[in-house]
């Protein structure tokens, strides 16, 4: 049977469908998949709450009595012991993290393998936990093997470890060429007057909300369509207007229908620490859509497209 891959993730399967989705779907094919996300406070005793979201891939989610945010150190004395219950099926694992906070509970594990799928500069977001570059870098000290989401990252990881590869997130094209059928747009549309400029992916501190306020006040006949969770920032302070529509996440599933009825898509993201190494999985998904793109002068954007 082939080594099961125990994964440590600070996002959750439920959430956004982006590259940890892509990728251990597919990996599931060969690989049992076993995802650890971060602990939810329970007032009882600490158990695991377990669904199977495809084939082959089981998620985990650790409740603890602790109400602290993320892989928190105070978690760790419950996480290590549902762990330890939790590897006795699987002898024979590799283990994959997607964020230097779960490090600690390596220690429960026996892998063949150690994994750094370094997706963001995490360390760089809001709320960054005080101990992440401290942990990344014990991360990288036992890792065998270190990808990179994007270019910019790669850069700045490729001198820190000796085995550190480029692994930019892909495209699925044939999901995202549906798009291609222009008459399949999404019901939401049916209330907005085109021409409809579009974004849909996490509206959090990466996104230029003061640019977007201001090309919907300069260009009201634009109608700008925003598809996504907002997070970490407070909702009040998205601009507001007649020509700006909030939808909300929608599933994976739809975003095709929502491309179909856009005539422009957006890539509005704020110059910052946050986005200096960010390299968007939906360039690539925009143009298989074939529909043109404006983005900001994002590094991961401008130098390869």
């Amino acid at each position: 049977m082939a080594s099961a891959i125990i994964v440590f993730s600070h996002l959750r399967w439920d959430f956004v469908y982006q590259r940890p989705q892509h990728l251990l779907s597919r990996l599931s094919k060969h690989h049992p998949i076993v995802i650890v996300e971060e602990p939810q406070p329970t007032d009882g005793e600490a158990f695991i709450k377990t669904y199977s979201p495809a084939p082959n891939i089981l998620v985990c989610q650790p409740q603890t009595p602790v109400h602290a945010p993320g892989f928190h150190d105070d978690h760790l004395p419950h996480l290590q012991k549902l762990l330890r219950q939790l590897v006795r099926d699987y002898d024979d694992h590799i283990a994959w993290f997607y964020t230097p906070m779960a490090l600690p509970l390596l220690q429960e594990l026996h892998p063949r393998l150690v994994v750094y799928d370094c997706m963001d500069e995490l360390a760089a977001f809001k709320n960054a936990p005080k101990q992440l570059l401290q942990r990344e870098s014990a991360l990288l000290k036992v890792a065998d093997i270190v990808f990179t989401g994007g270019q910019s990252l790669y850069r700045s990881k490729r001198d820190r470890h000796p085995n550190v590869h480029c692994f930019p997130s892909s495209v699925d094209a044939a999901h995202f060429k549906q798009a291609l059928d222009r008459t399949n747009s999404h019901p939401a549309h049916r209330e907005i007057p085109g021409p409809r400029m579009g974004f849909y992916g996490v509206i959090d501190e990466r996104f230029d909300v003061d640019l977007i306020g201001k090309v919907a006040a300069a260009h009201p006949m634009w109608q700008i369509v925003l598809v996504g969770p907002v997070v970490k920032i407070d909702p009040a302070s998205l601009p507001k207007g007649p020509n700006i529509h909030y939808l909300g996440q929608q599933p994976y599933e739809a975003l095709p229908d929502f491309l179909a009825g856009w005539d422009v898509c957006l890539l509005p993201f704020a110059l910052n620490a946050s986005t200096r190494y960010i390299s968007p999985t939906k360039v690539l998904e925009y143009m298989a859509a074939e529909l043109p793109s404006v983005s900001t002068p994002i590094t991961d954007v401008k130098v390869p497209y």
